[in-house]
């Protein structure tokens, strides 16, 4: 018998009373009338009327393992033991600074739906969503964690009296076939514009509260009065990307969600000692829970640079740990572990207006949980320093690489279909290198110029013909249009002379181009090197990279264990 008295008549624990249906060979919650009117340790205190002291109790029903023989009369009826229907049905995502985690307690727990809807609190979406999201599209959910200290125990971490900013973002993107999931981390300091909120008021009056330009993104929620749609609209001006739900989680979310699966492993490559996050943990691996998991995902100063960016990555590796937690068997195949990630979940979340009942949540997380998290890639917005500040505190956007970001995003491509493309495409551009290559002087090349300095074609043809052996080449003059890298088109039966013009001039198998050859001065054919904007010099080593996902991106996959630094 513990402090919450569960020994007691009326105060049955549902995790004991799961029970096999020997009809679909599946456990099921079967709570007894009393059991179902008592309140769970945690619930809110008016969640239902106390049991009449002088009730009778049935009796206790605990979860067993499938009986050896059918029930007599059921042997024709029975179906046999489905054994990843479960599995499946449970959601297994963390994000936000732990949004994603509710989402498992809400399809865990919706054998007993009313009391866990109980629990759920909401905002309105007062218009800045798609209108949630839809099970035959492509699927865009806000995470929010705000930096709110309210709650039993969060008095000591500062800024107690913070309405709650956007502390820490991120727009979670689900492929319309589900094969793929980008988790994109937005930073609180990015300098953003905040564009004009209609919101609903707590006495449901309609007010708007105006933008602001050149401001730090966190502001979008909290500042001025504004509510989470308020930050929906801003990711939406920010990204182009119109989220379809959003769920927001507090600081007790950490707290009481790592404590419900029984802790989640972290690593550090150093030792951490963080007053101000109140971090204090040797290097190496460690499972943390509760008031030490909020710790950690609120340290920055003692890892990377010391600031938001550093903390993302932590916070990163920590949601993907708690991913890999929650999908273990010890967590899927615990009665009860999945009740208290139920209870823990829905009490720790708050979510829009059209996400507000568990039904919904069930089925959000049934099409979430049909993905892989080998596929499910974390990254950052591609960010620098504010370039307008002496002491530099806030980021701007890294326009290039950030904008091909959001448009993968709105295009549906996540960064684990472009990293399978570049693997199979690095091997295709290997190969071209591979095989036997022609002498030098049966190698015949026209040389133009693509972008590079004037006078850079002769040069190079000066020193094929002079120092390389490559006789057989000439000058055509300027190519038909600029190009940033050096290319060298050849048809399929000189691609030994590709090879060999390859290894002289340095050019990696993204530079060559199989194609169509031309017809050189002489009427015979020859291939033809464009001297691109990354050309160097006469004689010098070209190396072109092969292409590659955005300049300045980051990224990491669920699957995988980085410690901090």
């Amino acid at each position: 018998m513990d402090a919450q008295g569960r020994g007691r008549a009326g105060d049955i624990d549902p995790a004991d009373q799961w029970v096999l249906n020997p009809d679909t060979g599946e456990y099921e919650l079967r709570l007894s009338p009393s059991a179902a009117q008592s309140p769970v340790p945690g619930r809110r205190a008016a969640a239902a009327p106390a049991a009449a002291p002088d009730r009778e109790v049935p009796p206790q029903r605990r979860r067993r393992s499938a009986p050896e023989e059918p029930p007599p009369g059921r042997a024709g009826r029975r179906r046999p033991a489905k054994k990843k229907s479960r599995g499946k049905r449970v959601l297994l995502w963390t994000g936000g600074t732990m949004a994603f985690v509710v989402l498992a307690g809400g399809t865990a727990g919706y054998l007993y739906l009313q009391h866990l809807n109980d629990n759920i609190q909401s905002f309105p979406d007062d218009g800045a969503s798609t209108g949630g999201f839809q099970k035959d599209k492509a699927i865009n959910i806000l995470l929010i964690g705000t930096d709110k200290r309210t709650g039993s125990g969060n008095e000591g971490y500062g800024d107690t009296g913070s309405a709650g900013h956007a502390d820490t973002t991120i727009l979670l993107h689900v492929s319309k076939d589900r094969s793929n999931a980008t988790a994109l981390s937005i930073p609180r300091d990015l300098i953003v514009d905040v564009p004009d909120c209609p919101t609903t008021q707590e006495d449901g009056t309609k007010k708007v509260i105006p933008g602001s330009s050149g401001v730090r993104f966190n502001t979008s929620l909290g500042q001025s009065g504004r509510t989470p749609s308020c930050t929906m609209r801003t990711v939406t001006e920010l990204t182009g990307v119109t989220p379809d739900n959003f769920m927001v989680a507090d600081f007790n979310a950490v707290k009481t969600l790592t404590s419900a699966v029984g802790g989640v492993e972290v690593c550090l490559a150093k030792d951490i000692d963080d007053p101000d996050s109140h971090l204090k943990l040797p290097a190496g691996k460690h499972t943390i829970e509760g008031e030490q998991a909020l710790a950690f995902v609120r340290t920055r100063h003692s890892v990377g640079f010391g600031g938001d960016l550093s903390r993302i990555d932590i916070q990163q590796q920590f949601l993907s740990s708690l991913m890999r937690r929650l999908k273990s068997n010890d967590t899927l195949t615990s009665p009860s572990k999945m009740l208290k990630l139920a209870e823990a979940g829905t009490e720790a979340l708050t979510v829009d207006s059209r996400l507000d009942s568990i039904g919904k949540l069930k089925d959000l997380g049934l099409e979430l949980g049909k993905l892989n998290t080998k596929n499910l890639t974390f990254t950052t917005v591609p960010v620098i320093d504010n370039p307008a500040e002496k002491v530099k505190a806030t980021v701007v956007l890294k326009e290039g690489p950030a904008q091909q970001v959001f448009d993968m995003m709105r295009n549906d491509v996540s960064f684990t279909e472009v990293k399978q493309k570049e693997k199979k495409e690095a091997a295709a551009v290997a190969a071209r290198l591979k095989g036997e290559q022609s002498e030098p002087s049966e190698v015949r090349v026209r040389v133009m110029n693509g972008g590079a300095p004037a006078g850079s074609a002769q040069q190079e043809l000066s020193y094929l013909q002079t120092d390389a052996g490559v006789t057989k080449s000439e000058n055509a003059g300027n190519a038909p249009a600029d190009v940033a890298k050096t290319t060298l088109e050849y048809a399929p039966d000189q691609a030994d002379q590709a090879r060999a013009l390859a290894e002289i001039l340095g050019l990696s198998g993204a530079a060559m181009k199989p194609g169509e050859s031309v017809t050189n001065s002489q009427g015979l054919p020859t291939m033809t090197l464009t001297l691109g904007k990354d050309f160097k010099g006469a004689g010098v080593k070209l190396d072109t990279a092969a292409g590659k996902t955005p300049e300045g991106v980051d990224k990491s996959t669920a699957d995988k264990v980085e410690c901090a630094k």
